[in-house]
Parts: C-alpha cells; structure tokens; sequence
C-alpha cells in the first residue's frame, strides 16, 4: 500500500491532528454529549465526518474548483455557517439547566445529523481543507481517482474515532453537571467557546 501511495502516512497524520484539535464541530459534539449523553451524539458524529469525507471525494472530481472561481459564493458559505454556529452558540448559552439527564432530555430539540453535515456543506473552511487534501495527498497519475476514494475513506475512519473522544469526554462530563450551578455555567462556557472558535476560523480566514 505505502509503495504505490507514498503520502497515505502523511496525509493519516494530518487527518489526525485536523479531526482531534479544538474546533466547533467538536465543541458542538462535547456540549451534546454532556447535555444528552454519548448515544445521543452519535447522528451529529456521523453526519459531520460522512459529510466531511464525501466533500474531499467531490473535491478530488474537480467539484471544488468551481468554489475557488466564485468568491461571492465563498463568503456566501462561510456567513451563512458562522450565522447558523453563532445561533447555535446562543441556543447552548441560555440552554436550561435541569436538562443534563439523557433519560430528562430525550425528546428535547438538538443538533442532529442533518444539522452536522450541513454545517460542513456551507463551510468554505471545510472545501479549503479539502482542497488542500487533494492537492497534497492525492497522486496526479492514473491512480488518482482510486487515492482519492481512499483519501476519502482514511478521512472518515480516522475522523470518526477523534470525534467520539469528545463525545466521551463529554459524557464523562454529564456525571459532574447535576447541580443547577454547575449546568449553568457548562452551558455558558461551551456558548462562549463555540462562538469564540466560530468567529475566530472567520478573523483567521480574512
């Protein structure tokens, strides 16, 4: 395998320190898992690691070169995420605080996979991130389209786990936030920091 796809090690540690590392996708996955439990954030790691992994694939087929011809387009993408995370962000802020028990919160309203895999769709920062996969990693020999299907599926396989760490630390978390003060402060903690990465990916960016 490493013979015929020299940079699969490379690209393995780069999937791995992009997955792992603080963002708002694993913020959002962390505050899910403390408010709802481990099972219940299981749609929300799927769908943004399925919708990740599809983007690199779409992007190895030369779909996305037609988002680095179109700026208007780009920054269309990336306001309408940084308004749908910053929305999010408050939601999780003002969250009640009497809802840390799976069994309790159940049937309450929360981010699920359509919500994960959409962000990633209407994040320029995720296409960009893909781009670069493809134009680093990828070989420009016949091979091509097979390094890209399994750039694609390395992205998943590797991405999927990291996030489920968070989603554990999360509901690790849950048995430390039964009090009314202890909640309170976890949801306005996890708002602010959502918001904060959020914003901070857009001042990055500029």
């Amino acid at each position: 395998m490493l013979s015929t796809f020299p940079t699969l090690l490379p690209f393995m540690l780069f999937a791995f320190v992009a997955s792992i590392t603080p963002g708002p996708t694993n913020i959002l996955v962390l505050s899910n898992s403390a408010r709802h439990g481990f099972k219940a954030t299981l749609p929300i790691l799927f769908g943004a690691c399925a919708s990740a992994a599809i983007i690199v694939l779409l992007v190895g087929y030369g779909l996305g070169e037609s988002l680095k011809q179109i700026p208007l387009l780009q920054n269309a993408m990336q306001w309408l995420g940084v308004t749908w995370l910053s929305y999010l962000a408050w939601h999780i802020y003002h969250s009640a605080t009497d809802t840390f028990d799976p069994d309790v919160s159940g049937n309450q309203k929360r981010p699920g996979l359509l919500t994960a895999a959409g962000l990633q769709w209407i994040n320029p920062k995720t296409w960009m991130m893909a781009m670069a996969v493809i134009g680093v990693f990828a070989s420009n020999g016949s091979d091509r389209l097979h390094h890209v299907l399994l750039l694609s599926f390395v992205f998943f396989a590797i991405a999927l786990p990291c996030m489920a760490a968070w989603a554990l630390l999360g509901s690790s978390i849950n048995k430390r936030l039964r009090s009314t003060k202890a909640s309170k402060y976890f949801n306005r903690s996890m708002g602010l920091l959502l918001a904060g990465s959020t914003w901070l990916s857009v001042w990055i960016g500029q």
